[in-house]
């Protein structure tokens, strides 16, 4: 059997494995507001939970990164998502702050693996023109996931309480394995459904054209750091990623800190931002591969994507502070925010396959995760004391990080393109 178009198959499943990863991760912030009424817990209860994730999940970024590139996608996804899906389970037993962060941690640890898998996954299975678009489709499964996920998770809650709903929501990621493990047999080189035509389009629109780079050993991550074009990724990453996990993280406290929503409102409105997300993360991958079909080289194509994304990110920003007076404005106004990070991120987040190949794309993907995610810790130790005065100097910090996360990749990365790196010597 030959199926046409085999790597979209892919994508989609990665991408249905990224909304069940945020519909898992938003569950806690969205009932938040049941969980600690039934428990007694705080707004600062919150804050240490989330940042018990995080820390889990940037050390799941750098160790996942680097188990993918070991087992491959097809075994490192299926480690992960059984992983995050039992602990996703098992939030229902929780009872207090100790038993919901240990459930977070292990979340924290599982979901993690699912960004440098996409990330290697869309270096086997995508030529470069298409890589940007790709890494949209993936992204757009986080927004997809926090778009659904808040009616979906109000509905759940109004129908069985919190902890059925931990339940429910634990068993998505479960059910996915088995099609993932059916379809995704084995990589573009060998599969048995692939058709000929479309091997050879992935295979010669890759920068090592046919060599075979499965048996070629990965770069360690000290030896990834010595290009400094790797601290791009990791210079970008760091100012961007908290943009995007404190309206994750923090916008449905927002809502009920600011304009007493509930469980039900906050679900009527959550969502609402996260469409722009969705689109942004297509638009910003199809604009990147239109430019590069249309002559312009990957550089130009990867920097003016990042650019246009960036702009639209920190007038949006902007707005938050001057004009979201109500929830509506200010979930319309954070949909243009998160419109520009997915356009912009999706393309930052494809460099480490436009620079490496083979086993050292996860590594540095990975460790890439593992430093956004770390100045997110921050940000989340600072929101509950910033936030008893004003959310807006919050708003603030993460305008001025946009710039800075555009001009690393300016001031870093002199010329987007693949990196000549003499393996037999640096693997020595």
């Amino acid at each position: 059997m030959k199926v046409k178009g085999l790597r979209w198959w892919i994508i989609g499943l990665i991408a249905l494995a990224t909304i069940i990863n945020y519909i898992d991760r938003s569950t806690l912030a969205i009932m938040w507001p049941s969980i600690s009424n039934d428990l007694g817990m705080t707004k600062s209860d919150y804050a240490i939970i989330l940042n018990v994730f995080m820390i889990a999940y940037a050390i799941g970024q750098t160790f996942s990164g680097k188990l993918f590139d070991i087992v491959g996608t097809r075994i490192g996804y299926v480690i992960s998502i059984v992983v995050w899906g039992l602990s996703s389970f098992c939030h229902a037993f929780a009872r207090g702050i100790l038993s919901f962060s240990f459930f977070r941690t292990t979340l924290g640890l599982a979901e993690a693996g699912n960004w440098p898998g996409a990330v290697k996954s869309n270096a086997e299975w995508f030529p470069v023109k298409e890589r940007a678009v790709a890494q949209g489709i993936f992204n757009s499964g986080a927004s997809l996931g926090s778009v659904i996920a808040p009616p979906l998770i109000a509905a759940l809650w109004a129908a069985f309480g919190w902890k059925i709903t931990f339940m429910i929501v634990g068993c998505f990621g479960l059910i996915w394995i088995i099609p993932w493990l059916i379809i995704n047999k084995k990589g573009p080189k060998e599969h048995p459904w692939i058709t000929e035509e479309e091997r050879e389009y992935i295979l010669s629109g890759q920068p090592d054209g046919k060599i075979d780079t499965s048996k070629q050993k990965g770069l360690k991550l000290g030896q990834l750091l010595k290009y400094k074009e790797s601290w791009s990724v990791l210079i970008s990453r760091f100012f961007l990623e908290p943009i995007w996990w404190l309206f994750v993280g923090w916008m449905p406290i927002y809502l009920a800190d600011v304009y007493g929503f509930n469980v039900q409102q906050i679900g009527f409105f959550a969502w609402v931002p996260y469409v722009g997300a969705a689109i942004g993360s297509i638009v910003g991958g199809i604009y990147a591969g239109r430019l590069m079909h249309k002559g312009k080289t990957l550089n130009y194509a990867r920097k003016k994507a990042i650019t246009v994304g960036g702009l639209i990110m920190f007038l949006g920003l902007l707005c938050t502070i001057f004009f979201a007076n109500t929830p509506l404005k200010f979930v319309i106004i954070v949909a243009f925010v998160l419109f520009g990070f997915q356009f912009t991120i999706g393309n930052v987040q494809t460099i480490p396959s436009d620079l490496f190949s083979g086993k050292s794309v996860g590594t540095l993907a990975g460790f890439g995760g593992t430093v956004g995610v770390f100045s997110v810790i921050i940000m989340n130790f600072l929101v509950p004391f910033i936030s008893k005065i004003s959310y807006i100097p919050i708003f603030i910090m993460i305008a001025v990080f946009v710039p800075l996360g555009v001009l690393a990749v300016y001031i870093l990365v002199n010329k987007i393109q693949p990196i000549e790196v003499k393996y037999k010597e640096v693997t020595k």
